[in-house]
């Protein structure tokens, strides 16, 4: 199934799924826990970030092809880093290359497989912990190179967490449709440019070691959004670079999930 969140022309917010673009069934309940297809169908008039996420982890260089563009030797551990959740931002929403970064843009792409966590989880296994997934979505880690390496202060929060710099969705496909995560093709296209073409077998660390690693001894709540790394092909390894700017169209898509659509435009002042 896939779980779509969305407003209807009467200006309500449903959860909802069988999406047909112009329509979908609405779901009842908490589709953490128990929910039902309701067969009542509401006119979407605009797609939402499939869930309010309760916090965003992201795991870098978790690309073997990746941490070689970038000239890095293999990480013996996932690198966490967080987003601000109000950087969350939905499909055919606009990324908005901040005020802060016009003089100096170096705004990049990076498509990403993200992971929905359904229910509490900690210390738990690699061998069990798909067990606590809802989903999975298409996902961008948008990020100012400028700030990410040398204006956050050595660390990358504040050049990945300016608002937008979070899109995902459309929906989340269940975990019963996926059988394999870490098998799955992932692409970024930009103005009609593939720029990233992978597969998400070439990660470092798997979804589940990725699970495992953030809960030990730390509680992952539901609505925990976990992007999982990047492919190879991100703009600033290019010669010469390749950097977002206004007017752009961006298209992060992944085998069995979709795809998600953002245009780019400059931040007003």
């Amino acid at each position: 199934m896939q779980i779509i969140r969305f407003e209807s022309d009467d200006n309500k917010i449903y959860q909802g799924c069988d999406f047909d673009n112009e329509s979908a069934s609405v779901l009842e309940g908490d589709i953490y826990t128990d929910f039902s297809n309701t067969g009542t169908r509401k006119s979407v008039k605009k797609i939402l970030t499939p869930v309010s996420p309760s916090v965003i982890f992201c795991i870098g260089l978790n690309y073997k092809l990746h941490a070689k563009e970038t000239g890095l030797k293999l990480p013996e551990y996932p690198v966490v880093f967080m987003k601000n959740l109000g950087a969350a931002t939905g499909h055919l929403d606009d990324i908005r290359i901040p005020l802060s970064c016009i003089e100096i843009p170096e705004v990049d792409y990076e498509a990403e497989l993200a992971v929905v966590i359904k229910k509490k989880a900690k210390n738990v296994s690699s061998e069990n912990a798909l067990d606590y997934v809802l989903g999975y979505t298409c996902a961008n880690d948008i990020s100012a190179r400028r700030w990410q390496k040398h204006g956050g202060g050595k660390q990358w929060v504040k050049g990945k967490s300016f608002d937008t710099f979070c899109p995902f969705g459309p929906g989340i496909v269940t975990r019963d449709e996926i059988e394999d995560p870490n098998n799955l093709d992932i692409e970024c296209v930009l103005n009609g440019n593939s720029m990233q073409k992978s597969n998400t077998s070439d990660m470092i660390f798997s979804v589940a070691r990725i699970i495992s690693y953030l809960s030990e001894s730390a509680t992952l709540l539901p609505g925990t959004i976990i992007l999982t790394g990047t492919p190879s092909g991100v703009g600033f390894t290019r010669k010469p670079p390749v950097y977002l700017t206004s007017g752009d169209v961006l298209e992060t898509k992944i085998e069995k999930i979709g795809m998600l659509k953002n245009p780019v435009v400059f931040e007003e002042k």
